[in-house]
C-alpha cells in the first residue's frame, strides 16, 4: 500500500509541472505578440528581464500594471525589460487590456487559459506571477513586487 501511494504522489507531482526555480536559466519562452509575430525570451538576452504572467480577466493582474508600467519606464533606459505573458484566451481582451493599462513593453499570448503550455513549464499555478532574470537569462527572484522589486534592479543595473 505504501509504495502506491508514493507511486500516486509521484505521478501527480510529475504532471502538474514544477516550478522552476532560483539559480536556473529560464526555459525559453516563444509565442505570438499582439502582431502575431512569435517572439522568443531569448531575444532579450543581455538584459534584466521581468517575465509578467497575467491576464486581462485577472484584477490582482490589472491592479499590479500601473506599478510594472511605472518601472519599466523608470528602468528601460538602463537595460530594464519586460516580457509579459498573457494566458488570456479572448484576443480582444487581451488587446484591450494592452490598451486600456498603457503597457508599451513586450507582449506574448498562449491563449490556452489555465492549460498554457507556459504555465505548465514554470510552475505557474496563480497570477500574477513574475521571475526576474538577470542579463544571462538565469533566474534570480520569483515574485518580487513593489521596493523589493525596485531595489533588485538598481542593484542588477
Amino acid at each position: 500500500m505504501k509504495n502506491i501511494i508514493v507511486l500516486v504522489a509521484l505521478f501527480l507531482s510529475l504532471q502538474a509541472g514544477a516550478q522552476v526555480a532560483v539559480d536556473e536559466m529560464a526555459p525559453e519562452i516563444a509565442l505570438p505578440n499582439t502582431s502575431g509575430n512569435v517572439v522568443k525570451l531569448s531575444s532579450l538576452e543581455g538584459k534584466v528581464v521581468l517575465i509578467d504572467f497575467w491576464a486581462s480577466w485577472c484584477g490582482p493582474c490589472r491592479a499590479s500594471n500601473p506599478k510594472v508600467v511605472k518601472l519599466y519606464n523608470k528602468y528601460k533606459d538602463r537595460g530594464f525589460e519586460v516580457f509579459a505573458v498573457s494566458i488570456d484566451s479572448k484576443k480582444a481582451a487581451w488587446l484591450q487590456a494592452i490598451a486600456l493599462d498603457n503597457l508599451t513593453y513586450t507582449q506574448v499570448n498562449d491563449n490556452g487559459g489555465w492549460k498554457a503550455k507556459v504555465t505548465d513549464t514554470y510552475g505557474v499555478t496563480a497570477i500574477p506571477s513574475t521571475f526576474l532574470l538577470d542579463k544571462t537569462g538565469k533566474i534570480i527572484a520569483i515574485d518580487l513586487e513593489g521596493k523589493q522589486l525596485e531595489t533588485k534592479l538598481k542593484e542588477l543595473l
